[in-house]
């Protein structure tokens, strides 16, 4: 995947990701429509389906939600990496299908820079600043849940295979 980067700062927590106040709906694409609204409300308008959004430590602190990576995902961000995720959000990010990842060289990918993921090789790929970094791959399962789109795909996948 490759994408433009939005840059955000540490402990982006999962109530600015998504306010509570749009919660009574579980519909993506109205979620999506709110993404990080809190913390730059034209984001949605700036974004473009594909982007790529680079934050601080602890990612996707607060509340345990699920709608917080259904509504990035929805939005079109295609990953997320920070140095370090929230627990449940790192594992809510991966049965939604939001691939994420972690690096602690994070804060030297500036907003604007177009980054390339290589999620097999383990390889972020910096083309505005010509530099390459490397993170744990994914393991292969969590791989097949990204690809089949999220838990729920893959288990349908999965029961529709043993038919």
């Amino acid at each position: 995947m490759q994408g433009k980067v939005w840059k955000f700062g540490e402990n982006i927590d999962t109530d600015l990701i998504i306010a509570a106040r749009y919660l009574n709906s579980s519909d993506p694409k109205h979620l999506a429509k709110y993404v990080m609204e809190d913390a730059d409300p034209d984001f949605v308008n700036k974004m473009q389906s594909g982007d790529i959004m680079v934050a601080g430590e602890n990612f996707g602190c607060g509340s345990s939600r699920e709608h917080a990576p259904i509504a990035l995902k929805a939005a079109g961000i295609s990953a997320v990496i920070a140095p370090t995720f929230a627990r449940i959000f790192y594992r809510n990010a991966f049965n939604m299908g939001l691939p994420i990842f972690e690096l602690k060289e994070a804060s030297e990918i500036q907003e604007g820079d177009t980054i390339k993921i290589d999620m097999s090789t383990g390889e972020i790929i910096n083309l505005t600043q010509d530099k390459v970094y490397r993170f744990n791959p994914i393991p292969e399962f969590m791989q097949s849940l990204v690809d089949a789109g999220g838990l729920i795909e893959f288990a349908k996948k999965e029961m529709e295979a043993k038919a």
